[in-house]
């Protein structure tokens, strides 16, 4: 749940607003930030920076466990693999098809989960 000040409209997409920042310096080529500006015209490049970081902090945070459940465990197979992919495919239709869904009232979607 977001908290957000009286009277203002808030939703969890600007959460990044309401935390705590510091201002830093960074070099990145010139036809990768022009890219990445059009790009995050609306929601500006701060926002679109630290969203990437994250994403890419997630990601190596991941990678870790990788390698260490492989260590402990052995590397995954090419079958348990592709059906980790094909469970992961299903999963993503299943969220593109509720979020297609023009109705998504607490009740239909209680109604899709007791399916």
């Amino acid at each position: 749940m977001a908290i957000r000040p009286a009277g203002k409209q808030f939703d969890t997409k600007s959460m990044d607003a309401y935390m705590a920042t510091k201002k830093v310096t960074v070099t990145i080529p010139e036809d990768l930030l022009d890219e990445i500006r059009a790009e995050a015209a609306e929601r500006g490049l701060s926002a679109y920076v630290a969203e990437a970081l994250r994403f890419k902090r997630d990601r190596d945070r991941l990678r870790e466990l990788v390698d260490w459940l492989q260590e402990e465990h052995g590397r995954v197979t090419e079958d348990e693999g592709a059906a980790a992919f094909a469970e992961l495919e299903e999963l993503d239709a299943e969220h593109e098809r509720r979020r297609s869904t023009a109705s998504t009232t607490p009740e239909r979607l209680r109604e899709e989960a007791s399916r």
